[in-house]
Order: C-alpha cells, then sequence, then structure tokens
C-alpha cells in the first residue's frame, strides 16, 4: 500500500470507529493540530475531530464511510473521494476532499460534498 492509500485509508478508519477505538484512530490519521473544514462544520484538534465524528455517526447511525477510487496527490498534498451510506446500498452522500500531509498524517483537510441528499 503506498503512503497516500496508507493516509486515505486512515482518515476512513477514523471516521468509521466506535467511540472506544477512535481517539487512537484519529491520532494515528490526524496531526495534533489538524484543521479540518467543509460546507457544512469545522474542527480542529484531535478533540474537534472526534466530535465532528461523533456527530456524524449520530446523524447517521449505521452508515459507512468507504474509499472510492484511487487517492491521489504530490509533494505534501493528497486528494481521495468517498461515499457514506448503509452498507450494501448506494451511498446517500459523496466527497472529495483535499488534505496537506505532515509527517505521514493530515494537518488540514478540506472537504467537498460532491452529492448530498434533496431536501
Amino acid at each position: 500500500m503506498n503512503d497516500l492509500n496508507r493516509i486515505a485509508q486512515a482518515y476512513i478508519a477514523a471516521w468509521n470507529a466506535e467511540p472506544g477505538d477512535r481517539s487512537a484512530l484519529i491520532e494515528k490519521a490526524f496531526s495534533a493540530d489538524v484543521a479540518y473544514r467543509d460546507p457544512i462544520m469545522q474542527g480542529d484538534g484531535h478533540e474537534g475531530i472526534g466530535g465532528l465524528i461523533a456527530g456524524v455517526k449520530g446523524q447517521f447511525p449505521g452508515f459507512r464511510f468507504t474509499l472510492k477510487g484511487t487517492p491521489d496527490g504530490f509533494a505534501d498534498t493528497i486528494r481521495f473521494s468517498w461515499a457514506l451510506g448503509p452498507e450494501g446500498v448506494e451511498p446517500v452522500i459523496e466527497g472529495t476532499d483535499v488534505g496537506l500531509i505532515e509527517n505521514g498524517r493530515l494537518k488540514q483537510v478540506t472537504g467537498f460534498l460532491d452529492k448530498v441528499p434533496a431536501q
């Protein structure tokens, strides 16, 4: 597994983590001073990321994140796409994230929502 794929997989694992495993997986995927921004939410540091993950899991119980396609990037930047939905069903939400890598972990993440449910 190349570094970009490892970083994206660590990100997905953190977002899918149950509360007891979440802190360790967040530390593996994100730097301590990470900054996360998307059109709906933002969070800083491991505690902020943990709060975002808890909020998404509370809003979408039973949903799982999956990696879509192959991550790509260059220098210290990564881009990857993901999907969120119940297993075995068409994803409800899809997005693309662009991240800044520092020491093998994400230091900054900017998220884009590519598909969201109609309201």
